[in-house]
């Protein structure tokens, strides 16, 4: 091969040309026989059914952890957001102006001197609410006064000196 001469050699073509290809049946033994396994594969093959087997249980604890890990980092920035809400509410707590204001507001202190004006029903016609029908046509006035009776019956009741049981009929008097 000098002068820079290729050889030039072609593989054999990896289809072999078939005369009927739809009536050629497929030998099973031939192509088992074809696979070679050496104990070094089946020994491989092993160690990656055994790798399978140890690592699928290890990744869905690991996946599980990580839901659990994000749901609690929810519940930490929720805690958290509730925790600087309350400081903001406790750094305004520490100015006397608010102080004196939710005073004035809330529980309707005053300076002395001052002249307090309380308005009562400040709202618009249109703003009112609006009265309520009757609940229900069946509502009737009592016949007697519940009051009185109450009073009544307490009064006799701490005014026994003995106490007697209902006499049922069905039950024998005791000797």
């Amino acid at each position: 091969m000098k002068g820079g001469a290729v050889s030039r050699r072609t593989a054999p073509s990896s289809r072999s040309r078939r005369p009927d290809a739809g009536t050629r049946r497929v030998d099973v033994r031939e192509w088992l026989g074809g696979i070679r396994m050496s104990g070094f594969m089946v020994i491989m093959l092993g160690l990656v059914v055994l790798g399978v087997l140890v690592l699928v249980p290890t990744v869905g604890t690991y996946l599980d952890q990580q839901s659990r890990i994000r749901a609690l980092e929810n519940a930490v920035q929720v805690t958290q957001d509730e925790i600087d809400e309350l400081q903001a509410q406790s750094e305004r707590w520490d100015d006397p102006a608010y102080i004196t204001t939710q005073a004035r507001e809330r529980l309707y202190y005053v300076r002395p001197g001052e002249v307090v004006y309380l308005v009562d029903n400040d709202l618009s016609a249109a703003d009112q609410p609006r009265d309520q029908g009757q609940v229900s046509d069946q509502v009737e006035q009592t016949r007697t006064d519940w009051m009185a009776q109450f009073v009544r019956s307490l009064t006799e009741a701490g005014a026994a000196q003995t106490v007697t049981a209902p006499i049922d009929p069905a039950v024998p008097a005791a000797p």
